[in-house]
């Protein structure tokens, strides 16, 4: 039917400490996942107990309670906001830094070419929404060869903050872990894989030049055309092997 050809999306607002944050365009599921991973992406907690998280009874948005010395820190920053490819306003820190995020020259490789394949069609294969309608995006944490966790959104970014927070309020520790996303690695998404700990990030896209930038800072690994026959991988400096 042609209703079906239609993804949904929907305005979901989020305070932080009486103050308006953020108001996203999304997919209307796993909420506090989103609210919980875009927190941690943009540095006002590192951990769910540094979060006290209450929902709207009337209306699809959050007021989020976070220590207050994180907001001044933010507001120091004095961060500006930049138009980000295809994806609206996001910080420019994300930009300039890569989000602070510490180098970890150890960050495990990404699986071999045939590994990744096999993981990407498992991660089509929990696809619904897409299977269902198109028009969307979705993102996996990987553990060795195994998906953890998993996301939809009509945004990469959503659904990446998505299996971010899921992991946290889980408490499995993200930092080592690999990261499948459907659509291009652009710099915010990689300044928030970075923050994250991530050791790598794989799309059956290509990552753009910031995001490699990033990436080569915190010791991440980048795989673009991931299901292809030649996946384009791009390492750290140091990390030839």
């Amino acid at each position: 039917m042609a209703e079906d050809a239609a993804v949904e999306e929907v305005p979901v607002w989020l305070e932080v400490n009486g103050a308006p944050a953020v108001t996203w365009m999304c997919t209307p599921d796993q909420l506090e996942e989103l609210a919980v991973g875009w927190l941690a992406g943009e540095g006002y907690i590192d951990r769910v107990d540094e979060l006290v998280l209450r929902p709207c009874a009337t209306d699809l948005g959050f007021w989020a309670t976070v220590p207050e010395a994180r907001v001044a820190t933010i507001l120091r920053q004095g961060r500006r906001t930049v138009l980000a490819s295809g994806c609206g306003a996001v910080s420019s820190w994300l930009l300039e830094d890569g989000g602070r995020a510490a180098p970890a020259p150890s960050r495990p490789l990404p699986p071999p070419p045939a590994s990744l394949r096999e993981l990407f069609k498992s991660l089509f294969a929990r696809g619904t929404r897409y299977q269902t309608t198109g028009g969307i995006h979705a993102a996996a944490l990987v553990e060795g060869e195994a998906l953890i966790a998993h996301a939809e959104d009509i945004g990469r970014h959503n659904a990446v903050d998505k299996v971010v927070g899921a992991a946290m309020l889980a408490a499995r520790d993200i930092a080592g872990l690999g990261l499948l996303v459907t659509g291009r690695i652009s710099a915010e998404l990689a300044a928030k894989a970075a923050r994250a700990g991530i050791a790598w990030v794989a799309t059956p896209s290509v990552p753009s030049t910031l995001a490699v930038e990033i990436a080569g800072k915190v010791g991440m690994t980048l795989v673009g055309r991931a299901i292809s026959g030649s996946p384009a991988v791009h390492r750290p400096p140091d990390r030839t092997v």
